[in-house]
């Protein structure tokens, strides 16, 4: 029996909404004393319960605002589930807002070392395959450039390089196969499958169920906040589809 390398149990994510546009903080502090300040609840996710096991690819599909990014951040860490828990055994790579994490006014070749570092690498680590991730991100001499030079592609595809430079037990994917022109994407796409022949456990969102067709055994459907369907990536996919059709 494989063992188990991500349980998601029960989880659920409420968002306070603010009713009322407040332009600086000392309104806020004076609302907020007077007890005027009103929010709405918002759930992105709701009761959503799953398990993946080493060496499965699930694919996570589901229209705009479905709530498939908040899934993954609280997967990867990043967000506390309000309700609920959340299990991933191995180390974790997740490929979620690519450059994110950039400073602006660092050049290409700074910003390798200083996101590495907030993704876990050490200094030694990141030496060690700088040359790699350089000519993975094909940025030539732009790497000693400023990022804020840098077009949104470009960073991406630095981010990209950074992040797929580690080897996980368990990557996370969101939309990222869409970095760059035709051919980055071919070389990405590459990339992940090269990681997938290693047995690593993927989540996969994306809008392209063909993709998720090749690249999955399994997914997920949510519709607001909600798991309406799982099972085989085909049948999933199909029940999505007809969903796309219907709209």
């Amino acid at each position: 029996m494989a063992k188990t390398a991500v349980k998601v149990e029960n989880v659920s994510v409420m968002f306070n909404l603010n009713k009322e546009k407040i332009d600086n903080i000392k309104e806020y502090v004076i609302k907020f004393l007077k007890r005027k300040i009103r929010f709405t609840e918002f759930w992105a996710l709701t009761d959503v319960s799953f398990e993946v096991k080493e060496g499965e690819r699930i694919g996570i599909l589901g229209f705009n605002g479905a709530g498939k990014s908040t899934l993954l951040k609280v997967i990867a860490g990043v967000l506390k589930p309000t309700k609920g828990s959340v299990e991933v055994n191995g180390v974790i790579a997740p490929l979620l807002e690519l450059g994110a994490g950039f400073d602006m006014n660092y050049s290409g070749s700074e910003n390798i070392y200083l996101y590495g570092a907030t993704m876990g690498y050490s200094r030694k680590y990141i030496e060690e395959r700088y040359q790699q991730i350089v000519d993975f991100a094909e940025l030539g001499e732009f790497i000693d450039v400023p990022v804020k030079n840098y077009s949104s592609g470009m960073r991406a595809r630095l981010g990209f390089a950074i992040a797929t430079a580690v080897d996980p037990q368990v990557l996370i994917l969101d939309e990222v196969l869409s970095v760059g022109d035709a051919k980055f994407k071919k070389k990405s796409e590459a990339k992940i499958m090269s990681m997938f022949d290693k047995g690593v456990t993927v989540l996969f969102v994306s809008h392209n169920t063909a993709q998720v067709r090749r690249l999955c055994t399994k997914a997920v459907l949510l519709e607001k906040g909600r798991v309406i369907a799982s099972g085989t990536a085909d049948e999933v996919c199909d029940i999505y589809d007809s969903k796309v059709k219907s709209k």
